[in-house]
């Protein structure tokens, strides 16, 4: 009895590790591929400010979706975050001041300051993006950090949405327990984050 206990749990371990394995390693690939496809809008997707400055994470995504625009000077860019806890103002606001300062015109930027979540930062810019932008089929290029596409581009799919990835860098610090954390949220994702 003792052993096929044992063996039962010797083999959930080891369908866990597999598991594991299987969806670490796509959600690495996808945060490694770039789109050269032409898209209608950016989407930024918020994190964590100290104060009212961009934390290393939002930062580094600040920085990919700035290069981005700078080369493509057509498209609009939806910043989006809510205020979170020990942060003065909501994300959307520094991202955009961020923009601004950066050689990004105030008319080119959407603000959708209320989200919490990924699944809500991609739903409500997708809202925020329909108040100016009736078509369907919208194109969007998410920029995040490269742990973040996978999820972001999924989520994005689920709302309607033709999402490519604009991956950003992973500050040093935080590269294990970031890929680490995205694991257990890509599954809340696929089985809570729904329309």
């Amino acid at each position: 009895m003792k052993k096929t206990v044992f063996k039962t749990l010797a083999a959930l371990v080891i369908l866990l590790i597999v598991f594991f394995i299987i969806v670490e390693s796509i959600i690495i690939m996808e945060g490694r591929n770039m789109t050269k496809e032409k898209v209608d809008y950016v989407i930024i997707l918020g994190a964590r400010l100290y104060g009212s400055i961009p934390s290393p994470s939002l930062l580094e995504r600040l920085k990919a979706a700035k290069e981005y625009l700078l080369k493509n000077e057509d498209v609009k860019v939806v910043v989006s975050g809510g205020q979170g806890v020990n942060e003065d103002i909501p994300e959307a606001f520094a991202m955009r001041k961020y923009l601004m300062e950066n050689g990004i015109e105030d008319s080119r930027i959407l603000i959708e300051d209320k989200s919490t979540s990924t699944f809500e930062n991609l739903k409500m810019s997708l809202e925020k993006i329909k108040e100016v932008d009736d078509r369907e089929n919208i194109k969007v290029l998410i920029a995040t950090n490269r742990y973040h596409v996978f999820r972001a581009r999924f989520l994005a799919k689920r709302l309607g949405m033709i999402p490519f990835g604009l991956p950003a860098e992973i500050p040093p610090t935080t590269v294990i327990k970031s890929y680490i954390r995205e694991f257990f949220a890509v599954i809340k994702s696929f089985l809570f984050d729904r329309v």
